[in-house]
């Protein structure tokens, strides 16, 4: 008894975050494929010897829209992360709110 208990709690514990995923309104399908677009596109920028990975924060909607936020150093390091973006598999669009430093 005290096992099945025991059981419940934890399989109970284990399916709130996806109950929390459904009342977001997307499935958790959408919500991984979201998710994994975004890690795509933070590795090309990671891999990118101009765009700086931290500074520039990405968010991906559950249509493959990609919002890029954050500072970047130059209009070239900006402008090459909207080109990375756009080039990783299921990104449909980019949203450039990216600010130049001063």
């Amino acid at each position: 008894m005290k096992t099945t208990i025991t059981s419940l709690l934890l399989v109970s514990a284990l399916l709130i975050p996806m109950a929390g995923f459904a009342a977001d309104g997307d499935s958790v399908s959408t919500k991984v494929s979201d998710s994994v677009i975004t890690t795509k596109v933070k590795a090309e920028f990671a891999k990118d010897k101009l765009v700086s990975a931290t500074a520039l924060k990405v968010e991906t909607d559950s249509h493959g829209m990609v919002e890029i936020s954050g500072t970047a150093k130059s209009k070239a390091e900006a402008e090459k992360a909207v080109s990375l973006a756009k080039n990783v598999k299921g990104v449909t669009s980019v949203k450039d709110k990216i600010i130049i430093a001063q």
